[in-house]
């Protein structure tokens, strides 16, 4: 009995002395932790003004705002590497910055198998920031997903569709895969397929869709108007109608609006037919069921 009272208090001695020690370790600790600290709060004060800075002097030149921001992000990211070593090695004197530059290097090795999408997307921002393609305000095309780019990020940017809706791209998908930047130039050519009928003088047919559509006021006059007979349908021949005018999404549904519809009033007045599709019904022959009785 003795002998389990005497082993209990030597357990409970061993667990005050640990404890005291622990408590002697963070208080003489608490210097240091005082002093990171405050060395975090000057770090993220220098950050603040430091980008800041960034942005006035970036204004003043003529980058893209996307190249603006990752310049500022870069300037960020670097002065809190630098802020989190120093305290780190306030924190842990044993540390120096050798052997933290050397841990880093292995943690980083680690960290970026286990974090290789992220990775790869923030490699690719930088890369289509830096490059002059796809600005902000241009509208794009790429795997499906069609709108206005409206901002980029280091890991995402982000796509309005015409429907309004916004669509969170990973930079990785638009860095790999062909983007058609709809909106790189000014003008755009745009078709639409006009059919006639088959007793129509094409020849006559052509002058007249060339001069409703040179007459619309929203084409480019000072590009030409393309009309090629590009094949034989059911029911019309049909002509492949081509013209230029402004490369935004509005002005792409505005053109053909109004093209449409003065190639639709020249036809009309110029008594030539749009035929509707040829479609051939096949009716199955009833067969009257004789009866028994006859």
């Amino acid at each position: 009995m003795n002998d389990q009272v005497d082993q209990s208090l030597t357990t409970i001695e061993i667990l005050i002395t640990q404890l005291r020690s622990m408590w002697q370790g963070i208080v003489s600790l608490l210097p240091s932790l005082v002093i990171a600290f405050l060395f975090l709060i000057l770090t993220w004060i220098v950050a603040k003004f430091a980008t800041k800075i960034a942005d006035r002097l970036t204004k003043r030149t003529s980058m893209r705002p996307s190249l603006r921001e990752l310049v500022e992000t870069l300037v960020r990211i670097a002065i809190w590497t630098i802020g989190l070593l120093v305290a780190l090695t306030i924190l842990l004197p044993d540390l120096t910055p050798g052997s933290l530059i050397a841990g880093l290097g292995v943690g980083t090795v680690a960290i970026g198998f286990a974090f290789q999408d992220i990775f790869e997307n923030f490699l690719a921002g930088i890369l289509i920031m830096l490059r002059e393609k796809m600005r902000i305000g241009d509208h794009i095309s790429c795997e499906g997903i069609e709108g206005k780019v409206e901002q980029i990020l280091l890991r995402e940017t982000h796509i309005r569709k015409p429907s309004n809706e916004l669509t969170i791209v990973p930079n990785s998908i638009l860095f790999k895969n062909p983007v058609e930047i709809l909106t790189d130039q000014s003008q755009r050519r745009h078709e639409v397929v006009v059919g006639v009928s088959y007793d129509t003088d094409l020849e006559q047919a052509r002058d007249v869709i060339r001069t409703a559509v040179e007459a619309s006021d929203i084409t480019d006059g000072s590009k030409p108007v393309d009309i090629f007979a590009c094949e034989f349908n059911s029911s019309s021949v049909d002509f492949k109608l081509r013209w230029w005018s402004g490369s935004a999404q509005r002005d792409f549904h505005e053109s053909r609006d109004q093209v449409i519809r003065a190639v639709k009033r020249a036809l009309d007045k110029a008594g030539i037919e749009i035929p509707f599709p040829y479609v051939t019904h096949t009716f199955k022959e009833s067969v009257p069921i004789a009866s028994n009785g006859d």
